[in-house]
């Protein structure tokens, strides 16, 4: 490399320029002006194509990684293009008022998912697609149809397997969010699709998934915000509280989540080791307007970027342990636009094991301090008294009082577990419970009393049998367990169960 100058444009109005994956084409945008032509004939360099799209639907071009398709956007159709050939197309999806789309990362065969607005009441839907197949009835992979949708964002896991929906309207009708609403939604291209259900309300933050696609976090909430980690069947796995947070970034392994509070917030950064659900550390980066992860796994770049912010620019690196190993600020009057990692092909760097003991560094660590409530002054010198908060915050859900281990257990693991304490149990009840000896031989089981009516008997069994359900979801709940709609709606009919036994028992 000499530096030397390889290519010169003259383009004066362009805003956008854009790579493609292997840097074989160069895309540039500019408004689009209608002009009447002069007849003559273009000067310059050879263009590969013109792509002039009005401003309102302009989307940049979209590569799949290995370059061999490219997709856009125009009126209600998605062209695609085969090898970079763009004097001729490919292949086209034609959908009324298609109006976003994303096309699914990693090599063949690329999916596309295509977002469509509702209109005059009926709903807006996003449906995922397989090149080259885009035409007829059954050509759909999955389709998800929802309201309150003024637009959507769409994300696709590593080894495109699903894609998760954010759905937005500008305004919310009740008044109760400033942001409008959101709603997130499940598409897997084998057809599964859901809604994921968010147990606080407000808007969403953000949404990541994680390098390994089996799990994606969503911050969501109203402030302090709710961070929670769910598995490919939208169940939640894994909740961490609520914090001064709006940012979720995985490491390229995935081995490791920072949840973080940037912009309006303060530039708290909580590492949590993804194994053992495990805070590692808590450093902070005040007026930080740039995140990003090395390659490694195992180092973190914080910066203040102009326009965002124009004083006090500059970047820091990071260990995840929370040392700051590396600090630069920019001169006064200068300004920092932008900070990359140098790119490694994927698989570069392999998992390390988390450590939690702090890196050597020889500018030490920021975490951050406790917060405490506002005294006034003249109240300083007295003790301090238990005052209310204006949010309450819940800690994370292994260290909630009641909560032991370090990771949730599996669905199996825990009903093996509650049988195991429950028959443990039994035996000390029996063995409290057993009667002095008696010259008359007893039987330590005794069958149960049977009414007479082997329908009611039966009946009598069922309803035992769904209230021990309740109460090991009750147990679940207790232990901070976050419970589906349908296992809270089975734990509000206790009661009548109850009802119904109490009537059996009496008709005996």
């Amino acid at each position: 490399l000499d530096a030397s100058s390889v290519l010169t444009l003259d383009l004066p109005k362009t805003s956008l320029l854009e790579f493609s994956p292997l840097n074989n084409v160069l895309v540039s945008w500019q408004p689009y002006i209608s002009c009447q032509s002069t007849g003559g004939e273009e000067s310059g360099e050879e263009c590969v194509s013109r792509l002039k799209v009005c401003v309102d639907i302009c989307r940049c071009p979209s590569w799949s990684e290995d370059e061999k398709i490219c997709v856009r956007s125009v009126n209600n159709e998605l062209h695609f293009y085969e090898n970079n050939d763009f004097n001729s197309i490919a292949n086209k999806l034609h959908m009324q008022k298609v109006s976003d789309f994303a096309l699914s990362p990693g090599g063949q065969p690329s999916k596309v998912a295509v977002y469509v607005p509702g209109s005059k009441g009926a709903p807006s839907f996003v449906r995922l697609y397989q090149y080259p197949v885009l035409g007829g009835p059954t050509a759909a992979l999955a389709n998800k149809s929802f309201f309150k949708a003024d637009r959507v964002s769409m994300l696709w896991n590593k080894k495109a397997s699903a894609v998760l929906v954010t759905a937005s309207t500008e305004v919310d009708k009740t008044g109760a969010s400033y942001y409008g609403e959101q709603t997130l939604h499940y598409l897997a291209v084998n057809g599964e699709t859901a809604v994921v259900q968010l147990p606080k309300n407000g808007p969403i933050y953000d949404v990541a998934w994680s390098p390994t696609s089996t799990e994606f976090c969503v911050v969501f909430g109203f402030m302090p915000a709710k961070a929670t980690v769910f598995n490919l069947k939208c169940d939640p796995v894994f909740d961490f509280g609520t914090g001064p947070r709006n940012a979720a970034y995985y490491s390229p392994q995935g081995h490791i989540l920072v949840l973080a509070g940037f912009g309006n917030l303060r530039g708290q950064m909580e590492v949590w080791d993804m194994k053992k659900y495990k805070q590692v550390s808590k450093p902070q980066a005040p007026d930080a307007t740039h995140f990003s992860w090395c390659p490694d796994g195992e180092h973190i770049v914080t910066a203040t970027c102009s326009p965002r912010l124009r004083v006090s620019n500059g970047y820091k690196i990071w260990h995840y342990t929370g040392s700051l190993l590396h600090k630069v600020d920019v001169a006064t009057g200068s300004e920092l636009w932008e900070v990359l990692w140098q790119p490694f092909p994927d698989g570069s760097f392999p998992e390390r094991a988390v450590k939690y003991q702090a890196a050597p560094s020889e500018l030490g660590t920021t975490q951050a301090l406790p917060t405490q409530a506002y005294r006034p002054p003249a109240l300083r010198h007295l003790p301090a008294t238990p005052s209310s908060k204006l949010h309450e915050e819940e800690p994370p859900q292994n260290m909630r009082p009641g909560v032991s281990g370090e990771k949730n257990l599996s669905k199996s693991a825990l009903k093996n577990q509650k049988k195991r304490e429950a028959k443990k149990a039994a035996k000390q009840q029996e063995s409290k419970s057993e009667p002095p000896p008696d010259p008359v031989p007893v039987t330590n089981s005794q069958p149960e009393p049977s009414s007479g009516d082997p329908e009611t008997d039966k009946k009598i069994k069922n309803l035992k049998k769904k209230l021990k359900a309740i109460e090991e979801l009750k147990e679940q709940q207790a232990s901070g367990r976050l419970l589906q709609k349908n296992q809270l709606e089975k734990m509000q009919k206790e009661q009548q169960l109850l009802d119904e036994l109490d009537e059996l028992n009496i008709g005996e």
